[in-house]
């Protein structure tokens, strides 16, 4: 009976090996695709309400929208499945419009809720064209991006690092979703 745990051993080795045929390989890279051209984001918060959602005074950073269109690009070319290209030359258009701005309280002080911690998520919408035809391969509405940040203590940091680390992770699962499309 000892024999039963070295062939489940290579049994489990074998399917390893073997894989089950998963693949984070997307139909962009697949169809021949090897540029992108990045549109500037276009800012469509309303900033001419002073109140929205909830009566919460909305926050706006001024070039919000540059922030996202530059981290986009930047993961474009970190990420190397697509080029960034002109506008004339991509086989991809991928455009964009920042939404909404949030900021919540994650965490309070025990006894007087003053807050400690924040999570800044910027929303966008998003769509994937295929350049010489026009045909959208996707698009996304309230597609997001998050980071959180404390006001305090070790960790402490500005909501404007936080806005630049909401607007890297944003850009991360825009690549993700446009090279990788499972």
């Amino acid at each position: 009976m000892r024999r039963a745990p070295l062939v489940t051993c290579i049994v489990t080795l074998a399917l390893a090996v073997c894989g089950c045929g998963y693949t984070t390989r997307g139909y962009i890279t697949e169809a021949g695709y090897k540029t992108v051209y990045v549109e500037p984001f276009v800012n469509k918060i309303n900033t001419t309400s002073e109140y929205a959602e909830g009566a919460r005074f909305r926050t706006y950073f001024p070039l919000m929208e540059s922030k996202i269109t530059n981290a986009v690009v930047d993961r474009f070319n970190f990420e190397g499945s697509l080029r960034t290209a002109q506008r004339e030359e991509a086989d991809l258009v991928l455009s964009g419009s920042l939404i909404n701005y949030r900021r919540e309280t994650l965490r309070t002080a025990s006894g007087d809720d003053t807050p400690e911690e924040y999570r800044v998520t910027l929303f966008v919408n998003i769509k994937l064209v295929e350049n010489r035809t026009g045909k959208v391969l996707w698009e996304k509405n309230d597609f997001a991006g998050d980071a959180t940040y404390f006001v305090s203590g070790a960790m402490a940091s500005s909501e404007s690092q936080a806005v630049e680390a909401a607007s890297i992770d944003l850009a991360r699962r825009i690549v993700e979703t446009t090279v990788e499309a499972w």
